[in-house]
């Protein structure tokens, strides 16, 4: 996490509003009037809507293919022999604080809430999780896994022994396919130095940057780590190497160049993979769209890949959106179709936050955005904080929101935006499902992106970020459908061929 989220969420907003001015002017003329559909008993389309004014939240709606041929203009068609990424999934990060949270509910409201939103079947199917590799700005205290010098002294911290591993074991045991992604924000104190040119030791939780002398003790690190999770049952699937390698300020951080992090993969961390049979996917970055602004650091993961020792050992890069436009994702992608893109944090908080205006935001930036620019994960920040925007770390957010927050009883919850958005995808998209190309109805203020699941069925989220109600048909070619999608709402749809 940044610690400015307040100069970064400011200019976020007002990109925000300034879009929604927009699309006030699209005028009666492109957008088609509303028309409920008819009562039916029957459903062949499974179909989920939310409003931002909260009408509806996550409203299953019965729908049922037309009899009639389709002859509406505004028929958006499945062109399933176009075909882009393939989605690993979509969920929230379980950080200290959230799995604190979570332990503090009861048993079994906290298995009612876990399997709502984890269960594949039953409930939303989230299906990435993202963790924290030692602290980070939401845990209990500052700590990594090796405090004291020497990588023999490695071993598993209370914190994730008594609050990260439990519940990621309920969450498995609900559903055993859910994805793990694994960032640290900072490597051991002992391993840091104050700058790669005077070399000295740099005592401080906060900044400093990884001593090479320790790259091999460090791969030695990542690896014990993975070996110790998979002991405890839980899987690593994938890894960055830095949460946010640009930013000094946060309270538990390390400053890595794209330069630092092409070594230590090359040198280090790579083989040290290779040698111990680890298959966890290495994901470079893990920052923000803009680089934050740091000129030398601009295509950080690009520069990377075109070192081919580097490259070889690498899947993809993680970006946030804290700074920048999404468009550096299809510019990056553009430069390296081969290696694959993961939108891997955003927030939400005090920095004038409201659901409606977060709703309609991150689903066209974060969610349809990233993945229609070739991210295949799509993961927001913490799942669940208090009502105090805690536990967290000074010096790192103490504005944030979960995507749900609960309150000091730890019954009485509030899900918030980022708990829909990610449902909208998790619902319907499933790991596996290939993005496909669609034809036909386009429009300032619709969004949407559509995918061919591996059991055959169709899905497309869709968001109508007009002040009208939209009359939308959605055809595969077989079989069409048409639902009036409110204003300002999202819509998940999924059938079979």
């Amino acid at each position: 996490m940044k610690v400015d989220y307040r100069k970064k969420m400011l200019s976020v907003l007002t990109g925000l509003f300034i879009t929604g001015f927009a699309f006030l002017g699209c005028g009666n003329g492109t957008v088609p009037s509303p028309e409920e559909p008819g009562e039916t008993t029957t459903s062949d389309v499974d179909l989920y809507v939310t409003t931002a004014n909260q009408s509806l939240l996550f409203k299953k709606i019965p729908l049922s293919f037309s009899t009639k041929d389709n002859m509406s203009p505004f028929t958006i068609q499945m062109n399933p022999s176009e075909v882009f990424q393939e989605m690993d999934g979509f969920g929230a990060a379980m950080t200290g604080s959230s799995c604190y949270n979570l332990l503090k509910m009861t048993a079994e409201n906290r298995a009612k809430l876990l399997k709502e939103t984890f269960d594949p079947k039953d409930g939303m199917g989230y299906s990435y999780i993202r963790i924290s590799i030692g602290a980070s700005d939401f845990s209990l205290s500052e700590y990594t896994y090796c405090d004291n010098q020497g990588i023999e002294n490695f071993a598993l911290q209370s914190e994730d022994k008594n609050y990260v591993i439990p519940v990621l074991k309920e969450i498995l045991a609900i559903n055993p396919n859910v994805k793990i992604l694994a960032s640290p924000w900072t490597c051991p104190k002992w391993m840091k130095v104050n700058n790669l040119t005077e070399k000295k030791p740099f005592d401080s939780w906060t900044s400093g940057q990884l001593n090479p002398d320790y790259y091999q003790d460090y791969a030695t690190y990542f690896v014990k780590y993975i070996q110790a999770m998979k002991a405890e049952g839980i899987n690593i699937a994938s890894m960055t190497i830095q949460n946010e390698p640009l930013n000094r300020g946060n309270s538990v951080s390390l400053y890595m160049t794209w330069q630092e992090q092409r070594d230590f993969i090359k040198t280090a961390l790579g083989p040290a993979f290779r040698n111990a049979g680890i298959n966890t996917k290495i994901i470079v970055f893990d920052h923000n769209y803009n680089y934050d602004d740091i000129a030398d650091q601009k295509d950080y993961p690009i520069n990377i890949y075109k070192d081919a020792e580097a490259a070889q050992y690498i899947d993809g890069a993680g970006f946030h959106a804290y700074g920048g436009d999404k468009a550096e994702l299809l510019d990056v992608h553009n430069a390296n179709p081969e290696k694959n893109l993961y939108f891997t944090e955003m927030s939400i908080g005090e920095w004038n936050y409201s659901f409606a205006g977060d709703l309609m935001w991150n689903m066209a930036e974060v969610c349809i955005g990233t993945i229609n620019n070739w991210t295949k994960a799509v993961i927001v920040w913490n799942f669940m904080l208090d009502k105090n925007r805690g536990p967290n770390r000074p010096g790192g957010c103490t504005t944030c929101y979960g995507a749900i927050d609960i309150n000091l009883d730890y019954k009485t919850m509030t899900k918030n935006s980022h708990y829909y958005t990610i449902s909208h995808l998790a619902k319907v998209i499933k790991p596996g499902a290939k993005r496909i190309g669609t034809t036909g109805y386009k429009v300032n203020g619709l969004y949407y992106a559509a995918f061919l699941n591996t059991d055959g069925s169709y899905a497309v989220v869709l968001q109508n970020d007009t002040n009208s109600a939209m009359n939308i048909t959605l055809s595969d070619g077989k079989h069409s459908f048409a639902y009036s999608v409110p204003a300002k709402a999202v819509a998940s749809y999924k059938w079979n061929k």
